[in-house]
């Protein structure tokens, strides 16, 4: 009997020892449930997200466990728990509002989903609370609002613009679609202007070398864009009337659904948005300085789940934008004075294929993505008529543009027990740029095959301390042909260049890190945005072509950082110290050569200089006393040097009146500027946002000779200030109204100096891309925000 009351007692306890416990909970900001809250143990693979209502349900077989809880704008948290404590009452979480985005999620860094605080690289993180602080309808309008970062206007004519990172202009700077490098060099001569901030979900920018996970054309850094995911079912139509200096009219109109199943398997978020912006001349002297524009864009993303370890991942969006400068735009083009007019059809879209093991430990990704853009346009002069010759020249500049952009990789990712981790990953980038002017006898035919190794590793060895260690090895294979008039040029390039990356991460204490690295990039020898774009001086077009003997340009990059942040109750603050210093070996800059072709055109020719560096400091202060108030502000101080005296004009040897032009400085670059965000909600539903952008002085070129002669002249410095004031009204628990209004550039400063008439450089345009310009806003949907 004994023995027989033993074994039952042994066996009771087996069952018991096996049993696990339930814990039910719910997660919310303290009012409202927090839909999607992800719930994970530390130190293991195990977790659960929350439903709709903020609700989960997750087992437990040990006594005592630490639980992470990560919401989307909300600060992560963490917690310890007994789950028999939870047994017979709900686990409440309440979670407090991450106001400067300090515990955001980021993959631009590593190529893989990491804590922002995690990131050995620093990150900096645009969202949907700025995009709707600063009413930016494109991406363009936003990218401003962090230190290190400036877009701006390169053609009055047509508006060419282009970002900056850290002092070097956008040809630097690899642009990517949902971390995708399928964004062309003809994409970035207008396309930051034609992506609207509606259809996005975040900007992610890395400044600095990235080489080592992106390929060429990342020396400065990268802008990752990332477009909306389907996370709730969700409706909204926003429109948005604005007035360019009191009277242009600027009209948009914005639609977004998402529809998810309710086992959260699936779904599909589809977006669309309709803008109509008349022309702007701010001088009166019947030429544009911004353009006639018409954007539609319709797009979709998608996702499924056939498993619990696999995903199926969907982006499509389709661009079809139409702009036109110049004067009496109400003619043909090639009836005018001056027309510069660019009808784009542009497609991009990706399939991403995830799936791990069964302890989740093991990530793969096969995906692959496509851009492709058929443009026509006409870029022309004196169409009106000096003489017979000048009207035939015009009616033959309508060009043809055909660009094609292809991507197929597959990457892995290995998580250790040690938290180390481990990125490897093949990738296949081909590019096929063709553009034909038969007017001009104009014509660029570039193909660029990109076969790439990389691979990084992650290693952690103390809780303080990370190591990333990373290198892609590319082949690159260009081979371009590019004539204008009777000129004739090639490149042919046959490559492999290795670009290593190494950062470290040490948190000196729970609220200061130290962050340092160095990068190696590369840029081989083809034409970026700036050699596609056409601008002109004089009445006549002005050409960009590339030299015989140019070769491929390198850059070594170094960062050292230090950044602070506390958090205490409700209260943030942040705060972030950044020098860098980034050297050009062979840089491709563009000289103005003072040749005229045969039909009056002047001739631009990339070269390779003899070296150049640039070097600053970047920083940012963010505090943020309660969700009701937040302050975020930031700057840059730096040079842009040329190791030697740089030609920028070469005059013609025949002339008495002209000499050459030499720069030791980059131009276009100010040594500093900065942003400013204040937002605040005095009362409930009520905000106000004052936002701005600070330009200092800067070289600015202008052609003042039909030979391209250049004078240059100093920029004054520029505060480009909005104030938006905006009023939420609940209709029901289901339906909200937005209303909003306030004014763009409330200063109204703005360039006083454009060149004018036919004649005109169109490249002398700086500062801020608008004068003073009130806006009107109205958002309405079944989501609160």
């Amino acid at each position: 009997m004994k023995i027989l009351m033993l074994v039952i007692f042994t066996l009771s306890f087996s069952v018991v020892g096996a049993q696990t416990t339930t814990v039910k909970g719910v997660v919310t900001d303290g009012e409202k449930p927090i839909a999607f809250a992800n719930i994970s143990v530390a130190g293991t693979n195990q977790g659960t997200s929350a439903d709709l209502d903020g609700k989960f349900s997750i087992q437990f077989k040990e006594k005592s466990v630490r639980l992470n809880i990560q919401a989307i704008g909300f600060k992560t948290q963490q917690i310890s728990i007994d789950p028999e404590d939870y047994v017979n009452k709900v686990l409440l979480i309440e979670m407090q509002e991450d106001a400067l985005g300090l515990d955001q999620v980021v993959i631009s860094a590593t190529r893989n989903r990491i804590n922002l605080k995690d990131s050995p690289v620093i990150v900096n993180v645009l969202n949907s609370k700025l995009f709707n602080a600063t009413q930016s309808v494109s991406v363009a309008e936003t990218l401003n609002f962090q230190p290190g970062v400036r877009v701006e206007t390169n053609c009055q004519n047509c508006g060419f613009t282009q970002v900056r990172l850290n002092g070097l202009d956008g040809s630097y700077t690899q642009v990517l679609i949902n971390s995708r490098s399928v964004f062309s060099a003809l994409n970035s001569v207008y396309g930051l202007e034609q992506i609207p901030t509606s259809i996005l979900d975040r900007v992610e920018v890395v400044r600095s070398g990235g080489s080592a996970l992106f390929g060429s054309n990342a020396i400065a850094g990268t802008v990752n864009i990332i477009t909306k995911e389907p996370v709730l079912n969700t409706w909204n139509i926003a429109s948005n009337l604005s007035f360019i200096d009191g009277e242009i009219p600027d009209r948009t109109l914005n639609f977004a659904g998402s529809v998810v199943t309710e086992d959260l398997n699936s779904g599909v978020t589809i977006y669309g948005m309709n803008r109509d912006r008349s022309a702007y001349d701010a001088n009166g002297d019947g030429f544009t300085e911004i353009t006639e524009l018409t954007n539609n864009t319709l797009g979709a993303k998608a996702f499924f789940k056939p498993n619990q370890t696999s995903k199926i991942s969907l982006d499509l969006t389709a661009l079809k934008e139409y702009r036109r400068g110049g004067d009496r735009l109400d003619l043909a083009p090639h009836l005018t004075d001056i027309t510069e007019q660019l009808d784009h059809n542009t497609f991009i879209g990706g399939l991403t294929y995830d799936f791990t093991n069964a302890k989740i430990n093991n990530n793969y990704s096969v995906y692959v993505s496509g851009q492709h853009t058929d443009r026509k346009s006409f870029y022309g002069g004196l169409g009106g008529g000096r003489n017979a010759q000048d009207s035939i020249t015009a009616l033959n500049a309508y060009g043809n543009t055909k660009d094609l952009a292809l991507l197929g990789g597959f990457q892995f990712t290995r998580n250790f027990k040690n938290n180390d981790v481990l990125t490897t990953g093949i990738e296949f980038n081909h590019s096929n740029t063709e553009d034909d002017i038969a007017g001009y006898q104009r014509f660029i035919d570039q193909e660029v095959n990109s076969y790439a190794v990389f691979g990084q590793y992650e290693w952690k060895p103390l809780d303080k301390f990370t190591a990333l260690l990373g290198a892609r090895l590319d082949h690159i294979d260009v081979s371009g042909s590019y004539a204008v008039e009777n000129i004739q040029r090639s490149s042919e390039i046959d490559e492999t260049v290795l670009s290593p990356r190494l950062t470290i991460l040490y948190d000196i204490n729970e609220e200061l890190q130290f962050r340092g690295g160095y990068a190696r990039g590369f840029r081989a020898p083809q034409a970026f945005n700036e050699d596609l774009h056409i601008s002109s001086v004089g009445g006549e077009p002005q050409f960009v072509i590339l030299s015989d003997d140019l070769e491929t340009e390198y850059s070594n990059a170094y960062t050292a950082s230090f950044n602070y942040s506390k958090s205490i109750n409700k209260l943030q603050t942040d705060f972030l110290l950044e020098g860098f210093y980034t050297e050009l070996q062979n840089p491709f800059t563009t000289v103005s050569t003072g040749a005229s072709l045969p039909n009056g055109s002047i001739l631009k020719e990339v070269r390779n200089g003899r070296g150049a560096y640039v070097t600053g400091t970047n920083f940012e202060i963010g505090v943020s006393p309660s969700s009701e108030l937040s302050f975020q502000m930031g700057g840059t101080y730096q040079q842009s040097i040329y190791k030697e005296d740089q030609v920028l004009y070469e005059a013609d040897p025949t002339s008495v009146t002209e000499e050459n032009i030499i720069i030791t400085e980059f131009v276009r670059n100010p040594d500093f500027y900065g942003y400013l965000n204040i937002n605040t909600s005095p009362f409930d539903g009520f905000s106000v946002d004052l936002t701005g952008t600070y330009t200092g002085k800067m070289t600015i070129p202008k052609v003042v000779n039909s030979n391209g002669f250049l004078d240059l002249r100093e920029s004054p410095t520029f505060w480009d200030m909005n104030l938006k004031l905006e009023q939420h009204i609940d209709i029901t628990e289901n339906f909200h109204i937005n209303l909003s209004t306030g004014v763009q550039n409330v200063f109204n400063a703005y360039q006083d100096d454009f060149d004018s008439g036919p004649t005109r450089d169109s490249d002398y345009i700086y500062g801020p891309s608008r004068p003073r310009t009130f806006f009107f806003g109205i958002k309405f949907g079944n989501l609160h925000n």
